[in-house]
């Protein structure tokens, strides 16, 4: 077990009250992490730390910003075996998802270092005789950061990342379900050296997650949030901000769809769906959720993808190597065992896996699926996957677009003209041509659309969403006034 402390104004610190929660692991329901349970309170102590941090952090300058954001990511780096250890205890996953994470999340930092001298902005012509007229880009202020536990390293990172490289002050609010996970991160940025109250940290129960996160977008001082997270969530922190007039990005649930045309390439097909439908047991935004397969291939294609799925080792990652470790809870076998039997009893065909009993869930493929069945609509977030076959391009691209998410997407065919008419038809905001619906790069515009989430994280998309853009103009010769 591991007792961890928030991080407000660069001072480890218990809740105010003095409140603590536990986060159990999923497999044994032993004790993973005891963590501080912030009240409301704590999160106004917070907010006011980092907007008295703002006041010098906004004029540091880019070559600062950058060494403190390269630096921690060596931290972090240094910290593998530890994200290994706290994701195995607290949400089951395997040691190959930690390390993913942790090279990928360093990576973040890097480009976010980067990202410091890319702040600028431009000289626009003016009608008024000897006005400079500029277009300038400037940290807006306080963020509040909001990550999940499914990607816990790689999506705490990405709420921290560029809005400090874009000269903000964050609140890092960690998930309920992985504290000493994130908890890790925010030792890498302190060890860094980031000032007092530039990076502060708070955990809270589950129980008092809305109000946590109603007093910190109501603060004033707070000018950005940040979720990632499920679109039920999603919408109720929209709603919050849209109450408080605060500008968020939302990175929310996805369905997403792997369209195989005819003339795919099998094998490369096989490949990329096995990694984006089961990597972290299926438990990624951007997983593969639906293999949309034309009929004429479908035979061999699902003797093949079934061959693969079930070679995937499955274990307690606590106690070797794997591919599949545990879901996160019992909620999702629940969730998905309802799936199946939805599913079969709609007439889909059970290729490989099956219902399960505990959190060890086998890789599943149900075959023949439906609109009608459940599965079809509804996001799995579990190794739990569906085979929907089709009759041609058109059909391939209205049953891609039949939902209401719209994050990731991947098409296959060598084709390469046609398979990327097909990608621009399809409704997401990321889509592959030959690659795996579960692909992330810094340096990305990283978003979904329709029910998926709103603005992108990520290169000079992350610049645009975590500043602000105004006018400034200097009057460089004596101004003509009417009176």
């Amino acid at each position: 077990m591991k007792t961890i402390s928030m991080l407000i104004d660069g001072q480890s610190v218990a809740a105010s009250g003095g409140a603590t929660f536990e986060r159990r692991n999923p497999l044994d329901g032993s004790v993973a992490t005891t963590a501080p349970a912030a009240t409301p309170e704590d999160v106004t102590r917070a907010v006011e730390a980092a907007a008295r941090a703002f006041e010098s952090w906004r004029d540091t300058g880019p070559g600062e910003r950058r060494a403190l954001l390269l630096k921690a990511a060596q931290a972090l780096e240094a910290r593998g075996e530890a994200f290994a250890q706290a994701m195995a205890d607290e949400t089951g996953a395997s040691a190959m998802w930690a390390g993913f994470n942790v090279h990928l999340a360093a990576g973040m930092l890097q480009e976010a270092a980067a990202l410091t001298t890319r702040i600028s902005g431009e000289v626009i012509p003016s009608d008024v005789p000897g006005s400079l007229a500029m277009a300038v880009r400037q940290g807006a202020g306080v963020v509040l950061g909001i990550a999940p536990w499914n990607a816990p390293v790689i999506l705490g990172v990405r709420a921290l990342a560029v809005p400090l490289a874009c000269g903000n002050t964050v609140i890092f609010k960690g998930s309920e379900l992985c504290p000493a996970t994130h908890g890790l991160i925010v030792e890498a940025f302190n060890e860094a050296g980031f000032p007092p109250g530039v990076v502060n940290f708070i955990t809270n129960a589950p129980a008092d997650a809305g109000a946590v996160v109603e007093a910190g977008v109501a603060h004033p001082a707070v000018r950005r949030v940040n979720f990632t997270g499920s679109t039920r969530v999603g919408r109720i922190i929209a709603q919050t901000c849209a109450k408080h007039l605060k500008p968020v990005v939302l990175e929310l649930g996805g369905k997403a769809p792997l369209v195989i045309l005819d003339d795919a390439d099998l094998d490369a097909a096989v490949a990329a769906a096995a990694f984006g439908a089961f990597a972290n047991s299926g438990q990624i935004c951007m997983s593969t959720e639906r293999i949309i397969v034309d009929e004429a291939i479908a035979d061999e294609f699902v003797a093949r993808f079934a061959a693969k799925a079930k070679s995937l080792p499955l274990q307690d990652p606590r106690k070797g190597p794997a591919v599949l470790g545990s879901v996160v809870d019992m909620s999702t076998v629940e969730r998905c065992n309802a799936m199946i039997d939805d599913a079969l009893a709609k007439g889909a065909v059970l290729v490989c896996g099956g219902k399960a009993e505990n959190t060890l869930m086998p890789a599943t493929l149900l075959d023949r699926v439906t609109s009608d069945m459940q599965i079809y609509s509804d996001e799995s977030f579990g190794p739990v996957k569906a085979i929907v076959r089709v009759k041609g391009v058109d059909e391939a691209v209205r049953s891609a677009n039949d939902t209401e998410y719209g994050l990731s997407s991947a098409v296959f065919g060598r084709d390469i003209a046609r398979a990327m008419q097909v990608a621009r038809r399809i409704e997401s905001g990321i889509c592959h041509v030959n690659g795996p619906t579960v692909h992330d790069e810094a340096q990305m515009p990283f978003g979904g659309v329709k029910a998926s989430g709103i603005g992108r994280f990520g290169g000079n998309a992350g610049i645009h969403e975590f500043t602000e853009l105004r006018w400034l103009t200097v009057q460089t010769t004596p101004r003509h006034y009417p009176f």
